[in-house]
C-alpha cells in the first residue's frame, strides 16, 4: 500500500483531473444545448414530450438513481464498516420491486407532469397540490444536500483545496453549473445526460471491479481476506458492525430498511421519469431495465468497497477530504494512478451533475405546475409562463441546496446516509398518500392532507431532534445538544404514522368521495384509457 495523499491532500494531478472534468462538462453542455432546441412547451420541458423509449428511460432511471450516494457513499461505508454497508445496496435495489408492482404503470397512466397530478385527481386541487409540492421540495432538498456534499468533497480531494472557505467555493461553483443544465436543457437534455452518465458509471465500476478481482486472482474470498487483513479484524465480514452494537442501532437498521424499501416508490424525481415514456408498456419496460442495471452496479459496489478497504485501508480513507466518500477515488488512484483516478472522478462528477439536474427539474416543475399554474393562476397561464417560473424556481432551489450542501460537507456526513433521510421523507409523506389515492375508493382530501403534512412534519421533526443534527460526534451541529429522538432514521415511526393519519383523516372527514372521479381514475390507471388526452391538454 502506498501513501495516497500528498502533503496538500491532493490525489493525483490536479491538471489532469481538471482536464477530464472539463471534457465531461463540454460534452454534456453540447448535449444540453442540442436538446434545448426542442423545448417548445411545458410538456417538452417537463416530460421530453413523452418521446423517450422504455430502454432509454430505464438507462436514464439508472443514471438518475445511481447517485453519488451509490458510487461514493455506499463504497465508502463498505470500505470502512464492511458488511453493514452493503445493506444500503440491498435496500435501494429491493425498493424497485415496490415501484414496479405498485406505482410505475399506474402513475404513468394517471399523471401529466408531476406526482400531484395523481394525488389531486379526485381531490380538491388547491390544498392537495400545495401539500404535494411542499413534500416534493422537501425530498428534493434532502437529496440535493447529499449530491452537493459529494460534489464538494470529490472536487476538494482532486483539486487539493482545503479549508471551509475553499470547499464552500467549490460547492458554489459546482452548484451553479448544475443549475445551468436544468435552465437550458429541460427534461430532454437531463435524460440524455443521465443515459450517458449511467453508461459511463457502470462501465467505470466494471473496470474497477475486474481490476480489483484481478489483484486477488479473481477470487472473491481472497479479496475479502485482504479486507480482513487490512482492517485487522474479521468484523468487516460480519453483520452488526454498524447496526448491531446496541438495541438502538438495531432499531435504526429496521428504520433504515423501511425507508429505503418504501422510499423509492415515493421519490418525486423517480416518479417523474415515468411520464417521459409514450405507453404504459414502456413504463414497465423502463423499470425492468433499471432493476437489472442497478442490481449489476450494486454487485460491483460490493467489490469496490471491499477493494478500497483492502488496498487503501480505512485509516487513509477517513483521513482524506470527504472521509468515507473518498474511498472509490482513492481506490482508483491505487489501481491505475492519475489517469484512472481522473476518469473515475470524472464519471463521479458526471453522476452528480445528472442526478442534481433531475432533482432540480422535478422540484421546479412541481412548484411551477402545481402551485403557480394550478393554484395561483387557476390554469390561466400565459404561453411559456409556466416554464419561466420553473426556471426561476430552479435557481432558488439551487441556491438553497448550495447552502445546505456546504453545511453537510463541513459536517462530514456520509452522503449515502443523507440520501437515506430523503428516502424516509418520501416514504413518510408521499407513498401512503399515493397508495391510498390509487387503491382506496373512500379516500378523501382531508385524509390526503393529513397523510402528507403529518408524515412530512413528523419525519422532518424527528430528524431535527435526532443525533444526525446535534448531540453526536458526526452531527451537523456537534457543539450543541437538543436531540431527544434516539434513532438516526425516523422511518420506523414516521411511515406508520403517515398511513394512520391518512386513514384517520378520511374516517372523520365530512368530505364525500367523488365516485365518478374514482371510477375515471381506476379505469385510466389500470388501462391507460384517457391518459394521452390528458397529456395533450
Amino acid at each position: 500500500m502506498v501513501d495516497l495523499l500528498a502533503a496538500d491532500d491532493t490525489v493525483g494531478s490536479p491538471a489532469i483531473n481538471i482536464s477530464i472534468f472539463g471534457a465531461f462538462v463540454v460534452v454534456t453542455l453540447f448535449i444540453t444545448f442540442r436538446a434545448s432546441r426542442t423545448n417548445k412547451s411545458a410538456a417538452d420541458f417537463y416530460a421530453a414530450g413523452r418521446s423517450i423509449t422504455g430502454t432509454q428511460n430505464g438507462l436514464a432511471i439508472a443514471g438518475d438513481y445511481l447517485s453519488a450516494a451509490s458510487f461514493l457513499g455506499i463504497a465508502g461505508v463498505i470500505a470502512v464498516a464492511g458488511y453493514d454497508g452493503f445493506l444500503y445496496s440491498i435496500g435501494f435495489l429491493v425498493a424497485w420491486l415496490v415501484a414496479l408492482l405498485l406505482v410505475a404503470e399506474l402513475m404513468r397512466n394517471t399523471a401529466r407532469f408531476t406526482m400531484a397530478d395523481v394525488l389531486a385527481f379526485r381531490m380538491r386541487q388547491g390544498p392537495v397540490r400545495t401539500a404535494a409540492a411542499l413534500s416534493t421540495l422537501a425530498v428534493s432538498l434532502f437529496y440535493l444536500l447529499a449530491q452537493m456534499a459529494g460534489a464538494g468533497g470529490l472536487v476538494a480531494l482532486l483539486l487539493g483545496v482545503s479549508g471551509d472557505l475553499a470547499e464552500a467555493l467549490v460547492v458554489t461553483l459546482v452548484g451553479a453549473l448544475m443549475i445551468f443544465y436544468v435552465l437550458v436543457g429541460g427534461m430532454r437534455g437531463t435524460t440524455y445526460v443521465q443515459m450517458i452518465k449511467a453508461t459511463l458509471l457502470i462501465a467505470g465500476a466494471f473496470v474497477m471491479t475486474v481490476w480489483v478481482l484481478g489483484k486477488y486472482g479473481f477470487n472473491l474470498s481472497s479479496l475479502l481476506g485482504g479486507a480482513v487483513d487490512s482492517a485487522g479484524s474479521e468484523s468487516v465480514l460480519n453483520p452488526g458492525g454498524r447496526y448491531g452494537a446496541s438495541e438502538t442501532t438495531k432499531l435504526d437498521f429496521i428504520s433504515l430498511g423501511l425507508a429505503l424499501v418504501l422510499g423509492t416508490a415515493g421519490l418525486p424525481h423517480v416518479l417523474m421519469r415515468f411520464y417521459t415514456v409514450p405507453t404504459a408498456k414502456d413504463a414497465r419496460k423502463s423499470v425492468v431495465w433499471a432493476i437489472w442495471l442497478i442490481g449489476i452496479f450494486y454487485l460491483f459496489s460490493l467489490v469496490i468497497g471491499y477493494g478500497a478497504g483492502a488496498l487503501v485501508g480505512s485509516e487513509a480513507i477517513l483521513a482524506a477530504p470527504g472521509g468515507e466518500n473518498a474511498a472509490a477515488p482513492l481506490l482508483a488512484f491505487e489501481l491505475g494512478g492519475t489517469v484512472l483516478l481522473g476518469i473515475i472522478a470524472g464519471v463521479a462528477f458526471a453522476t452528480i451533475l445528472a442526478v442534481v439536474a433531475g432533482l432540480t427539474i422535478t422540484a421546479s416543475a412541481s412548484f411551477a405546475h402545481d402551485v403557480y399554474a394550478s393554484v395561483i393562476k387557476k390554469g390561466n397561464v400565459p404561453p411559456n409562463g409556466e416554464v419561466k417560473v420553473a426556471r426561476i424556481t430552479a435557481i432558488v432551489i439551487g441556491a438553497v441546496a448550495i447552502g445546505g450542501g456546504i453545511l453537510a460537507l463541513q459536517a462530514g456526513l456520509n452522503i449515502a446516509f443523507l440520501v437515506a433521510l430523503a428516502f424516509a421523507v418520501a416514504a413518510s409523506a408521499n407513498l401512503p398518500t399515493i397508495l391510498y389515492t390509487l387503491f382506496w375508493k373512500k379516500f378523501t382530501t382531508q385524509g390526503a392532507l393529513w397523510s402528507i403534512y403529518g408524515g412530512l412534519i413528523i419525519c422532518i421533526g424527528l430528524i431535527i431532534f435526532s443525533p444526525v443534527v446535534s448531540g453526536a460526534e458526526g452531527a451537523m451541529f456537534p457543539g450543541v445538544d437538543f436531540a431527544w429522538f434516539p434513532l438516526k432514521n425516523p422511518g420506523l415511526v414516521s411511515i406508520p404514522a403517515s398511513f394512520f393519519l391518512g386513514w384517520l383523516g378520511t374516517q372523520i372527514s365530512k368530505d364525500v368521495p367523488d365516485e365518478a372521479k374514482w371510477a375515471e381514475l381506476e379505469v385510466r390507471a389500470f388501462t391507460g384509457i384517457g391518459a394521452e388526452k390528458a397529456v395533450k391538454h
